[in-house]
């Protein structure tokens, strides 16, 4: 467990395990315990660096407003703190919109994309109000109001149905997130740019992870970031909604450890 203080805030990742590095990005209203059914078995191999972003879990939460390359830059200076020079980037949803982005500002350090639940193109219109809402809701009601929405947005219809208790556990967790920094976040996501017409630029392998039943960037997403990228595979989890790690965990970690145990990393 460790902090790196970046300019007026602080960084929270953990290192486990050694070899390879890989870096986890979480998803928004989540932090690095969304990866912990994966932190162990990947450990075996690989030293597992686990950030959590901005205003999530323990990491602090910046004065000012920032976008998806700051996140990029957040990873980087714990990377450079570490003296890792090249990771297997992984990231859930935000975090793979991270993930993406790092694949082009800073190709170097990419070894590998594993790229869970998420997209390359800018915020629909339809989202958008739907953020819009979510805000004027948050702002009014406190962070609570959204808890039921999220839930089933995030979970997929089987996991509500037969595993209550991991909804219910993270629905405290949404709970607990700092309304500046669903705020600050909301905005990144409304306003990011869409990196669809650069993906033919990125040329280190990938793996595409999506849940079956996500709603919230349904597997066509995840499908045309497969026919977009070089060098890139499909693994769709059954049963499965936003959160497959979490959700399915034992599918998602032998998806990524197979993809792993084919890279060369530095």
């Amino acid at each position: 467990m460790a902090r790196v203080e970046r300019n007026t805030s602080s960084i929270y990742y953990e290192v486990t395990g050694s070899g390879p590095a890989i870096v986890l990005g979480h998803s928004f209203l989540c932090s690095g315990k969304m990866w912990e059914p994966q932190i162990q078995p990947l450990s075996w191999g690989y030293q597992v660096i686990n950030v959590d972003l901005r205003g999530h879990g323990r990491s602090g939460i910046m004065d000012q407003p920032f976008d998806l390359y700051d996140l990029v830059d957040d990873v980087l200076f714990v990377l450079d703190h570490l003296a890792v020079e090249q990771a297997v980037w992984a990231g859930l949803s935000i975090g793979g919109m991270v993930a993406l982005r790092a694949a082009l500002v800073a190709r170097e350090r990419v070894a590998g994309l594993i790229l869970l639940d998420t997209d390359a193109g800018a915020e629909t219109r339809v989202n958008r109000l739907k953020f819009g809402t979510m805000v004027a809701v948050t702002r009014l009601l406190g962070t609570g109001s959204l808890v039921p929405q999220v839930a089933r947005m995030f979970f997929g219809r089987q996991t509500r149905s037969l595993n209550p208790g991991l909804v219910e556990e993270w629905k405290e967790h949404f709970s607990n997130v700092p309304l500046p920094a669903i705020l600050r976040t909301v905005q990144a996501l409304k306003e990011r740019d869409s990196i669809l017409e650069r993906l033919c630029e990125i040329t280190v392998p990938a793996l595409v992870i999506v849940g079956e039943q996500d709603r919230l960037l349904p597997p066509a997403c995840s499908r045309e970031i497969v026919e977009l990228l070089n060098d890139a595979s499909l693994a769709v989890i059954a049963n499965a909604g936003h959160l497959p790690t979490l959700e399915r965990p034992e599918a998602t970690t032998s998806a990524m450890l197979s993809f792993l145990g084919g890279l060369q990393v530095r």
